[in-house]
């Protein structure tokens, strides 16, 4: 495949970078531009992230305190105008990524046509020869044999945006062959690695704070949520099956799983008694609690962190996005592959961006001494899939108790999960608005009660 740089233009590393400390909804001034992938933001302050979290981002990354803020700021920046992007490019999209320190962003497509409207948003434009739509399409029949039966020697398979391939990693080529003759995937759009990778599942573990099931194992808090006036968290799926019963970390009753799913996807929910209440918190070891302010998906090649009892928080990037993995139990898809460490007593616990919650530890290979891979099970699934608001530095700690609250929503185009450019309307309760800031909507952030995210028409 021949790929044609067209343009780089570097997004800037201070005055653009957006304040993570400032992402709280109270907190998100001025207005964007109405550009669709145009979204401004004001610029980062090395105080404006934990300790915990600078301390291992400069231990793992080598970023200084400023160059920590400013990257995690350019990399929400990023994902911000990359989503503006997919929509106005439509299937001559090819996927996004962010690279070095600076958080520079490429977009790529299959149009050459469309390179001007992605170098005049400040990103790369990068000409290939297929649209993420087919890459993923393709990846998707892989998903799909994998679920009749799992492929022996196939530990992995993702898209990958900077080969523009759908990437299997197998023990050799007769096992890729034979994996990909089954989901009726061609050659032609696929990259065969060699790896030795042996995944699985981080049973027993944690990643924030320690819970422990039915009074044995032992797994972590991924992020705490609610449901309606019911509190909880999220965690991993094979921690345990709806009826586990949990004990937190000091031991005491705690609550109940209530759904989970593994293999197949590795998410699950438990709701807890009234003795516990959620916070908007990751923990921070001794360096300071990180603070969650939202959900925003980082891009491929962003920095990301993992919080784990069993070694602390060790940081490392985001490879590739939708990617699918084979444990003992069977495949699961789709996670992230990071190339942040893990070990036993990490599993289940929060993988975080900056302020934005992206995922709980679902498995991996390697260590914290020689390295290694860890997956994420993406947070914002869980949260569809189960109807659960995530808790953030925007979300009242009680819950609301005035009666006279409609119990369902009263219509309208806007819709949480879905992600929204600055410049783009919705309708809500049969009045008209205007997206003021690009985020990710999320289950209590209708239009009339965040003001700093929409205008009213």
């Amino acid at each position: 495949m021949e790929r044609t740089m067209l343009r780089r233009r570097a997004l800037a590393a201070g005055t653009a970078a957006l304040a993570v400390g400032a992402l709280a909804l109270a907190g998100l001034t001025g207005v964007a531009s109405a550009d669709p992938a145009g979204a401004t933001a004001p610029a980062a302050a090395p105080g404006t992230l934990p300790p915990g979290l600078i301390k291992a981002l400069q231990r793992d990354l080598g970023l200084d305190a400023q160059e920590a803020a400013a990257r995690t700021g350019n990399e929400y920046r990023a994902a911000v105008i990359a989503s503006g992007l997919e929509k106005s490019l439509g299937a001559s999209f090819a996927g996004a990524r962010v690279s070095g320190d600076g958080a520079a962003l490429t977009v790529a497509t299959t149009d050459a046509s469309e390179a001007a409207r992605i170098t005049g948003v400040g990103a790369d434009a990068e000409v290939v020869g297929h649209s993420l739509d087919r890459l993923e399409a393709a990846k998707a029949a892989l998903d799909k044999a994998a679920r009749h039966t799992t492929p022996e020697g196939v530990p992995s398979w993702y898209v990958d945006m900077r080969t523009n391939r759908v990437v299997v990693n197998a023990a050799d080529t007769s096992a890729a062959d034979t994996f990909l003759a089954a989901a009726g995937v061609s050659r032609s759009v696929v990259k065969v690695n060699r790896s030795g990778e042996q995944p699985r599942a981080l049973a027993d573990l944690r990643g924030g704070d320690a819970y422990y099931m039915n009074g044995s194992g032992r797994c972590s808090i991924g992020f705490p949520v609610r449901r309606g006036t019911q509190n909880g968290f999220v965690t991993a799926g094979h921690c345990g099956r709806a009826g586990t019963t949990t004990n937190g970390v000091n031991q005491q009753a705690q609550g109940s799983f209530q759904a989970s799913t593994f293999p197949g996807r590795d998410y699950a929910w438990v709701a807890t008694n009234a003795n516990w209440t959620p916070r908007a918190l990751v923990n921070g070891y001794g360096r300071g609690d990180v603070t969650v302010a939202g959900s925003t998906e980082m891009l491929e090649g962003s920095s990301v962190c993992r919080s784990g009892s069993t070694t602390g928080w060790h940081c490392g990037t985001i490879q590739q996005r939708n990617t699918s993995v084979t444990y003992p139990e069977g495949t699961i898809s789709p996670v992230t592959r990071t190339s942040v460490c893990a070990e036993p007593g990490d599993s289940g616990g929060s993988f975080i961006s900056g302020s934005q919650a992206q995922g709980v530890t679902s498995g991996g290979s390697g260590n914290c001494s020689s390295g290694g891979t860890t997956y994420f099970q993406p947070v914002n699934a869980a949260l569809q899939v189960y109807g659960l608001t995530l808790m953030t530095s925007g979300t009242p700690t009680d819950p609301p108790t005035d009666p006279t609250d409609p119990p369902t929503e009263p219509g309208g185009t806007w819709a949480a999960g879905t992600t929204y450019a600055a410049g783009a309307t919705v309708t809500y309760g049969g009045v008209g608005y205007r997206c003021l800031q690009g985020h990710q909507a999320q289950a209590g952030w209708q239009p009339p009660n965040v003001p700093a995210l929409w205008q009213r028409l």
